[in-house]
Parts: C-alpha cells; sequence; structure tokens
C-alpha cells in the first residue's frame, strides 16, 4: 500500500556505538516494522555516515512495513536517538542535515538518555544512567530542568562502559601474569576468551593492532560473569557501580531532587546484566543522598522509550502506551534470538 502524506506514524531510532534499532508504529501504538543495524554514533561514523545509516535502516523498515512508495513527511513525528549527539551544537547539526531529507512532520534529535528514561519510567522526569560501550547520565526535574554531563570519555572523568571494564580485566590479568597483582581468574579467563595463551600475548597483539582495540568491550561480560567468585573482578564491579552512584548523585543534587522521590533508571547493556546484588548497591548509595529514590533496570530496551516519546507528542493513551512496549519489547526478543 501507499502511506498518505504525512501519516500519523511514529518513526523512533535508538543509535548506539554498536547497534542502532529503528522502529515505525502507527498512532495506536502498533508495531509496523522494526530493524536493527550496526553503530550510528557520529562521533564513530561522522554526520554523513550517521545519517547514511540511518537511511539504510529506514529503506528496510518502510520495506517490512509495506509501505510501498511512502510520500513525504513518511511520520508526523521522529525522534532519532544516538549516542554522541552530546552537544547543542552537535545535535543541531544532525538535525538539520535529517531535516534536509523530509522524514517526519516534527523532529527531535538527541543522545540516548532520554530514550532510557522513558522506557523506565512513565513519570516524564527522574534520572537515568547508561551503560553501553560507554557511560553517561541525565537528569530530568519535573518542571524540565536537565543536568546533563559532558561524556566523552577519560577527558571528561568517565569511567564505567564496556570498553573501560575490559580494559580493566585485561590490565588485571596482565598485572597478575607479571607479577604485580594479586592472583585472578582473568589471568587465564581474558587470553581464552580471544584464543590465546596468556595476557601479555593479549596486549601484544593490541600494540601491533592485530586485535581491534574495541574488542576489549567483549570482556566485560566476562568480569560480570566471574565476579562472584573472583575478588579482583569483584573490585572491578565494585567500581563500576560506585562510578553509577556517582552520576545518579551529581544528577540528584544538581537538580534538587534529594528531597524528592525520583525514579534512577538503570539502562544499557552493562546495567542490565548486572546481579541483583550490584542493583541493591547501586540503590543503597543512591539513597545515602535521596532516601526515597527508586532505582530500576529498565525492563525496555532504548527503542521502546524513543517510541513512546513519539506518541506522547501525538497525545496517544495509555493503551496504545502499552501495545507499542509490549510488541517492540516481542519484537527485539525475536530479533537477538534470531541473531
Amino acid at each position: 500500500m501507499t502511506q498518505p502524506q504525512g501519516a500519523r506514524l511514529v518513526l523512533a531510532v535508538d543509535g548506539g556505538n554498536s547497534k542502532t534499532d529503528f522502529a515505525l508504529l502507527d498512532a495506536g501504538g502498533g508495531l509496523l516494522s522494526v530493524v536493527r543495524g550496526g553503530g550510528s554514533s557520529p562521533h564513530e561514523l561522522g554526520v554523513e555516515g550517521c545519517v547514511e545509516l540511518l537511511g539504510s535502516l529506514l529503506e528496510r523498515a518502510v520495506a517490512d512495513a509495506g509501505l510501498g512508495a511512502p510520500g513525504r513527511p513518511l511520520a508526523a513525528v521522529a525522534h532519532i536517538l544516538v549516542a554522541g549527539a552530546d552537544f547543542p551544537e552537535e545535535r543541531a547539526v544532525l538535525r538539520g542535515r535529517i531535516e534536509r531529507l523530509g522524514w517526519s512532520g516534527r523532529l527531535v534529535v538527541d543522545n540516548d538518555t532520554p530514550a532510557l528514561l522513558r522506557a523506565g519510567t512513565d513519570r516524564g522526569w527522574g534520572i537515568a544512567v547508561v551503560c553501553g560501550a560507554g557511560i553517561n547520565c541525565l537528569g530530568r526535574a519535573a518542571d524540565g530542568r536537565e543536568a546533563r554531563f559532558l561524556s566523552l570519555g577519560p577527558i571528561s572523568g568517565d569511567w564505567g562502559g564496556g570498553f573501560d571494564v575490559g580494559l580493566a580485566a585485561l590490565a588485571a590479568a596482565v598485572r597478575c601474569a607479571d607479577g604485580r597483582g594479586p592472583g585472578t581468574v582473568l589471568q587465564s579467563a581474558v587470553p581464552a576468551h580471544f584464543g590465546m595463551s596468556g595476557p601479555l600475548d593479549v596486549a601484544h597483539a593490541l600494540h601491533l593492532q592485530e586485535l581491534p582495540l574495541a574488542r576489549l568491550g567483549e570482556l566485560s561480560a566476562l568480569v560480570l560473569a566471574v565476579s562472584d567468585q573472583d575478588a579482583v573482578a569483584a573490585g572491578i564491579v565494585r567500581r563500576l557501580a560506585d562510578e553509577v552512584i556517582a552520576f545518579a548523585r551529581a544528577g540528584l543534587s544538581r537538580l534538587d531532587l534529594t528531597g524528592a522521590d525520583p525514579d534512577v533508571v538503570l539502562g544499557g547493556r552493562l546495567l542490565r546484566t548486572v546481579s541483583p546484588s550490584v542493583v541493591a548497591a547501586i540503590e543503597r548509595g543512591v539513597r545515602e543522598l535521596a532516601p526515597n529514590a527508586r532505582v530500576v533496570v529498565a525492563a525496555s530496551e532504548p527503542i521502546v522509550g524513543a517510541a513512546l516519546l513519539g506518541l506522547d507528542v501525538l497525545g496517544a493513551d495509555a493503551s496504545a502506551h502499552e501495545r507499542a512496549r509490549t510488541e517492540l519489547d516481542a519484537a527485539l526478543e525475536a530479533v537477538v534470538t534470531s541473531g
């Protein structure tokens, strides 16, 4: 079929450093299509590379939805939330480039933290801390005030994404092997992950660029898996929890929310897979400053939040929101299973 010009559709994007989810929904929350592609961060691909990837996903999503040759604008509203669109000038450039393509009547471009916040709470305000390849935080008060962070990695004091955790694992494994550090199962587990005989071999391969540096992020899952039985891995996880607490507390303080009852939403690949004991430790740290805060791990992927934000603009009712969440959750589970 051919979609009428300006149809009341929602276009939703959650773009990360390693994957991008792209969804089309109708005004009633019905999922028309969802597709997944590679990372779309403009920091990694540049603006043109980011837009090119999003355009290819749009073509796939339109084809999967059976929309034929849709008119322009395709959607009434688009929420394109990608990691790396952190500063106003970065968002303005990306927004200007996408606007010229006429994908939607109303366009919102931001980083991925608003998607996580909306996926984790229906209240419209609170704190969101995301740990994927990197770490970032968004604080939003009920009156719309925001607390944001540079999230530029070491140069802005950040530690806690998958890459940082993986690098810490390799460092601990090397120090164990050469006698500078305590014993740890990471000494054997880290090189085994890459099919190598020892951690010094991994470091050597990285130095010679025989192993891509980005693959260190794969070790974060290994650290979480052995943290219950290994003191060194447990220490890395404690540091991760401390960094999440620091972000959340900073956001709460800057927005004067310490006496309120905010939701603190945790998300991203790392924080969705930490043990309940780690979540409890984060909640204890947050409640030392904000006793009425509630720490929750987002049950849905951020793409759900991007879709819900679009439905909010259309004034959709609760049943539409619930339908969108249910259908997207199921579709994404199928994507993960098939992938």
